[in-house]
């Protein structure tokens, strides 16, 4: 093996530890019970996608860009949608528990926060 192969292994094996890393403390993904094929690459794919989420939200949400995934998620978990059914059919969204971050995460212009 030449200095740059090995070199080339070493740089895919840190970018995949932080990966793991990533998806460990920041996503807090929980350590799976079953160990098959299909169970492991579930937990892979949420927590995928929940870090995707993320950082699309760090992309499109200026007020993100610098915030801790911990406390993105906290915001998010704290927002609460209810849903009230109308007399006609017609649907209404009630949110509550804003805060600044995911008011701009929603994009809301309603004065809120």
């Amino acid at each position: 093996m030449t200095l740059a192969e090995a070199l080339e292994r070493y740089r895919k094996k840190d970018s995949i530890e932080k990966i793991f890393h990533s998806l460990k403390n920041e996503i807090e993904i929980k350590p799976l019970r079953v160990w098959t094929e299909n169970s492991i690459r579930g937990a892979i794919l949420i927590g995928f996608l929940a870090q995707l989420f993320v950082s699309l939200v760090r992309y499109e949400v200026s007020e993100a860009r610098h915030v801790a995934t911990k406390f993105i998620k906290y915001s998010l978990m704290n927002l609460t949608v209810t849903m009230m059914k109308g007399k006609e059919g017609g649907r209404r969204c009630l949110f509550s528990n804003f805060d600044a971050l995911n008011t701009a995460i929603l994009g809301l212009k309603c004065g809120v926060g």
